[in-house]
């Protein structure tokens, strides 16, 4: 099979039709074989009984996964990458706002140019500023910690992927901003762009959510870029900056009871040593400094105990 199309959908039951029979007309014209694969993520309208209406009209390319809640975007996309088939995956949203017309061009960028991963590029966006302005900010930090320089928007919906990338890496929580990334911290570093035309939206409205998905995007990003560096060395973090606090809170110890015991040699009246706040705060470090230590202790453990600790991505072999 030449393209799976993953569509992750909540409360689109006006632009489904449209969106498939836009799917349909260019699949045909450029003779692939294909499936459509509508995720269904708890939607409370008649999406998932328009899917159904097209599974029956066409019922080898059409298929749907109906969750009984909604989870997310990520969760959706996971369901659909286990189920895709096709050489290239294609995910986009379907609210219309992406063309289907840019399909063949992804295709070809994929199986032809040697991309593993092309991601699409909305220059010219139809969205409100509340949107937009957040969305480039996010962008840029993206790019500055991924390292991956050549992408302007890394949660535009519309990508194509090489088979081989969506059966390499694990989507989840709302990581689907970053599958970038995540495909390259599997080992698939040739991502490229292409910029794609972004339509105004025809039905419905949009699910953004404003300054709590810009916040958890930055939460999110930071424990990608944990876990990609220290996930499986957490000692190297910890251990770290646990040493360094204790030695910092023991040589501050040792100042304080330094000073006293030179005023006391030399006849001065001195504070009690427990009476300064230096001490405290020497004190504080040094607890702080062995929590961080076992913590990171503690972290090599479950990482040498994790079922996926010896599981890396091999491409070929012998």
């Amino acid at each position: 099979m030449d393209i799976s199309v993953v569509i992750p959908l909540y409360n689109e039951d006006e632009s489904l039709p449209e969106l498939f029979s836009w799917i349909k007309r260019v699949m045909e014209e450029n003779k692939f074989t294909y499936e459509v694969i509508f995720v269904n993520d708890g939607s409370t309208d008649r999406s998932w009984d328009v899917i159904n209406e097209l599974h029956n009209q066409n019922p080898n390319t059409v298929h749907g996964i109906k969750f009984r809640r909604n989870y997310g975007k990520s969760p959706a996309l996971y369901c659909g990458f286990d189920r895709a088939k096709g050489d290239v995956v294609i995910t986009m949203d379907a609210d219309l706002q992406d063309s289907p017309d840019e399909i063949t061009e992804l295709y070809r960028m994929i199986t032809q140019d040697g991309y593993d991963l092309v991601s699409g590029y909305k220059q010219k966006r139809y969205d409100p500023l509340s949107k937009t302005i957040p969305t480039k900010l996010f962008n840029a930090t993206a790019r500055k910690v991924s390292g991956i320089h050549n992408l302007h928007d890394f949660n535009c919906g519309l990508k194509a992927y090489r088979n081989e990338v969506i059966k390499h890496i694990e989507v989840y929580g709302e990581m689907h901003r970053y599958i970038p990334y995540l495909a390259k911290s599997a080992g698939f570093s040739k991502i490229g762009e292409k910029t794609v035309h972004h339509q105004a939206r025809k039905f419905g409205k949009s699910k953004f959510m404003g300054l709590n998905r810009f916040v958890n995007g930055y939460l999110d990003l930071l424990s990608l870029w944990f876990l990609d560096s220290f996930g499986l060395k957490p000692m190297h973090v910890f251990g770290f900056i646990g040493t360094l606090m204790f030695i910092v809170g023991l040589l501050s110890v040792i100042v304080v009871g330094a000073t006293k015991l030179y005023y006391l040699n030399n006849g001065y009246v001195h504070p009690l040593v427990t009476d300064s706040p230096y001490f405290y705060l020497a004190l504080t470090m040094m607890i702080l400094g062995t929590q961080l230590f076992v913590a990171g202790f503690l972290g090599e453990l479950i990482s040498r105990n994790a079922p996926e600790r010896n599981n890396y991505q091999i491409e070929t072999e012998l």
